[in-house]
């Protein structure tokens, strides 16, 4: 078939139906079939010429075109799309490097084959555009919601007909009581669009907080508008919920607006959700007013916050227990997802025992290392004396504001506590010495005799050793493994050493034995105090 004999305005035709079924730009059709022609024009002429075809876009004419490039004389490789200054001056009148010179060829017959191939060329041109153009569309989409038609199901996965493309609905994507036949409308989150050989993919949930948080901005204006915002969202998918929220607007209760009118706001995302109970939350900025709210229904007797560990205990009379937990820890677990805390939770039994214990152990403690009965060691713990070194140093007033405690008293238990003291801390350098430490390290300002027994047994002996320490091992730390905050216990953390002090001794010792630079240590804090003093103008 002769290109010459073609419909011209047929080709223009067929340009615009396929860019018009696929919704693709006609243009990128029409350049799919300029590559399909020259293709077929270059097996004719032959490979190493350099064929261009120009389809004329108001005529549909096609121009088949020879384009032979200016270069140096000793840069030329292929004589067939390539040629001198010297050979383009027949063609040009004043040629330079990198001009083009263009002689127009005759048209083409299109053979079974060439035809064949230039068919598979123009199809996967267009499915190329097609699916950037789905990509395009559904990435600026990701994080809202589509509603689309069941097409088909495998292995268990649902394929959604989302409009201009298929989405895909994961087993562990779908609530667990669902089941969807095709033609079945469905509605869903758009969690993930991503490029992969096969074209793009969207990956559809059901199961995401943040399906739940669209769903409630789809269902509340205050939402919407920014009036309320949605602090934080956790979830078990089809059976409970928790989400927090709070206010900008102190006429707006959050919780209210949430609901609507006999609960017609919150009751239209549950039965979108299959059930799910909803508890809707008023967030707080204080942490354990926040978790008081976030374990609701549950009524809390106390909250103690250990921030460094990121963890939260909680009391709670001993008939809520099983509500402050929930059906299979439920309620807990739920609140941690919201708070982003590891919750104890114990009754107000267990920690009375537990406290008992702690006064015990500290009563026993005084009474073995300050040689005193057990009322006066009893006395020192009500107090909140929890160990030697706080009866030793403490300023003399305060052992005596004590009831019964005069100066002769209160200097006896400081003598004997310093004593005490003074004696283990020799024990600890002379241990410390029988096992190798250097006087180097020894001597190290900031390690008491015990820190220096403690990394004695740890194989830490010189001042290089220390050096190589990093600041987590000596100070301790938590790290998350499969979603779990797992502890690290710390060389010196039983004394007490805080992460940024374990940094700066470290780095003390490095400057010490040559191995930094101590005016770029200065360089560095000024460069970070600056980016902080930045941040905080932007803020």
């Amino acid at each position: 078939m002769a290109i010459t004999s073609a419909n011209q305005l047929e080709l223009l035709q067929t340009a615009e139906a396929v860019a018009r079924e696929k919704m693709i730009d006609p243009d990128l059709v029409i350049q799919a079939m300029e590559e399909t022609l020259a293709r077929a024009a270059k097996s004719r002429y032959g490979s190493e010429l350099d064929i261009r075809v120009n389809i004329d876009r108001k005529t549909g004419r096609a121009t088949f075109a020879r384009v032979r490039t200016v270069v140096e004389d000793d840069q030329v490789e292929n004589h067939h799309a390539q040629l001198t200054v010297k050979q383009a001056k027949n063609y040009l009148a004043n040629p330079q490097i990198g001009d083009e010179v263009i002689d127009e060829v005759p048209p083409v017959d299109l053979g079974r084959i060439a035809a064949q191939s230039g068919k598979q060329v123009l199809l996967q041109r267009v499915r190329e555009a097609e699916r950037d153009r789905q990509y395009e569309e559904f990435r600026d989409r990701k994080g809202s919601i589509i509603n689309g038609v069941v097409k088909r199901e495998e292995y268990g996965n649902v394929i959604v007909d989302v409009g201009r493309g298929e989405g895909i609905l994961r087993r562990n994507e779908k609530i667990g009581r669902e089941a969807y036949r095709i033609g079945d409308r469905i509605r869903c989150f758009i969690k993930d669009v991503r490029r992969e050989v096969r074209g793009p993919q969207v990956f559809l949930s059901r199961t995401d907080p943040q399906f739940m948080a669209e769903l409630f901005k789809m269902e509340v204006p205050e939402i919407y508008d920014g009036i309320i915002e949605i602090k934080a969202v956790a979830r078990d998918p089809g059976s409970r919920a928790k989400i927090a929220v709070i206010s900008y607007d102190n006429s707006i209760d959050p919780v209210g607006a949430c609901v609507g009118m006999r609960g017609s706001r919150v009751q239209a995302v549950v039965n979108e959700l299959q059930g799910e109970k909803i508890d809707i939350i008023p967030w707080n900025q204080d942490q354990a007013t926040f978790l008081v709210n976030a374990l609701q229904p549950a009524e809390v007797s106390k909250v103690v916050i250990d921030e460094e560990a990121g963890k939260i205990e909680v009391v709670v009379p001993d008939e809520q227990l099983s509500l402050a937990i929930g059906r299979r820890g439920q309620n807990v677990r739920l609140a941690s997802q919201l708070t982003g805390l590891d919750i104890d939770i114990m009754t107000e039994a267990e920690e009375s025992a537990r406290r008992q214990a702690e006064f015990a152990e500290r009563t026993k403690l005084f009474m073995d290392t300050l040689d005193v009965d057990e009322m006066m060691a009893q006395l020192l713990v009500s107090e909140g004396f929890g160990n030697l070194e706080e009866v030793a140093y403490v300023e003399v007033d305060e052992l005596l504001s004590i009831d019964g405690f005069d100066e002769g008293t209160a200097a006896e238990l400081q003598a004997r506590a310093r004593d005490y003291l003074e004696e283990q801390a020799r024990k600890a350098l002379e241990n410390a010495r029988k096992m190798g430490v250097e006087e180097s390290l020894i001597n190290f300002e900031g390690l008491t005799p015990q820190m220096l027994e403690a990394l004695a047994k740890d194989g830490i002996k010189t001042l290089e050793d220390f050096a190589t320490c990093a600041d987590w091992e000596l100070a301790g730390g938590w790290t998350t493994e499969n979603g779990q905050r797992k502890k690290d216990e710390g060389i010196l953390e039983a004394f007490d050493v805080s992460l940024e002090e374990a940094q700066t001794m470290v780095m003390t010792a490095r400057v010490m034995l040559g191995w930094v630079d101590p005016t770029e240590m200065e360089a560095e804090a000024e460069d970070e105090a600056d980016d902080s003093e930045t941040e905080e103008a932007e803020a």
